[in-house]
């Protein structure tokens, strides 16, 4: 069965890529490490602007990145194929882990954007008006308010990495004007970072978005490419129910067959996923026979 295939050049000309002076996390001082982190700030927000990236999908492949960190700072030791199990394979009515609530976190906070609702249904055990405290006494940079959030929120929630992470995220993504929060932070803060305060704090924080805004750019660039193999190949599906599952793999990390039942019956869903494989536009992500799941 032949792939769908197109040339890198046909997507990936209008996105920038950080240049490597701007990647290096070896600064030393607190003024090299605010130009660099906000050089790799401003070219992700370059990239977050792009049409070519699937901007749902970048969001939802960050926050899964954002969990496996989130989850391996809390002890521990589910990684992403664990995540997408617990969440991807949950039943109507089933609760997910521990890990996978977390993911599940991770997954609402940038499902709409920021607001005090939509953080408040992505963190319903914390008080509104706490957050909104929170995130309004940040000034300065973005990286400066993030570290004044980060660290206020950790300071009065010691046990929850989660909702520091989350928030800081937010301070971070409404400073620097965007609509969603994007996660960062957590790709790029390790677990002794947690425990810095003051000015290591900052110097931390700085370092982690220039790491997380190079992984994503990088990450972008993949998903325009893969997405525009996935567009490529509409002409080719004939299934009813096609589109909207190609929108949903579209703007979703990835799709268990049954996620597809609203348009189309779970036979069909199944070898529908299979059709794609076979074009070479998804993957499947497990490796099994049973119970496979699907990504872009």
């Amino acid at each position: 069965m032949s792939q769908v295939n197109i040339s890198p050049s046909d997507t990936l000309g209008a996105l920038p890529r950080i240049p490597s002076w701007a990647t290096s996390t070896r600064a030393k001082s607190e003024d090299e490490i605010a130009f660099q982190s906000g050089a790799a700030l401003a070219l992700l927000h370059t990239v977050l602007a792009c049409a070519e990236v699937p901007q749902a999908l970048l969001r939802e492949r960050l926050a899964l990145r954002a969990a496996e960190a989130n989850v391996r700072m809390s002890g521990r030791f589910e990684r992403i194929g664990e995540l997408r199990d617990e969440v991807h394979l949950l039943r109507p009515g089933d609760t997910p882990g521990p890990a996978g609530a977390i993911y599940m976190q991770w997954r609402r906070v940038i499902s709409r954007q920021i607001s005090l609702g939509a953080l408040s249904k992505a963190l319903p055990d914390l008080p509104a008006q706490d957050m909104a405290t929170w995130l309004d006494m940040a000034r300065g940079s973005p990286i400066r308010q993030a570290t004044a959030v980060f660290a206020t929120v950790l300071a009065e929630n010691k046990s929850d990495e989660t909702v520091a992470l989350i928030l800081a995220d937010a301070a971070l993504s409404r400073a620097c004007g965007w609509k969603h929060l994007v996660p960062l932070l957590a790709l790029g803060l390790r677990s002794r970072d947690l425990r810095c305060t003051g000015s290591d704090l900052h110097t931390a924080i700085g370092k982690a978005t220039i790491e997380a805004a190079t992984e994503a750019v990088t990450m972008a660039r993949d998903l325009a490419q893969r997405s525009a193999r996935l567009e490529a190949a509409r002409a080719k599906l004939r299934a009813k129910g096609a589109e909207k599952a190609v929108a949903l793999f579209l703007s979703r990390d990835a799709l268990a067959p049954m996620a597809l039942n609203d348009a189309m019956s779970g036979r069909a869903a199944r070898r529908f996923c299979q059709r794609l494989v076979d074009l070479g536009v998804v993957r499947e992500l497990t490796g099994r026979d049973t119970f496979r799941i699907y990504g872009v």
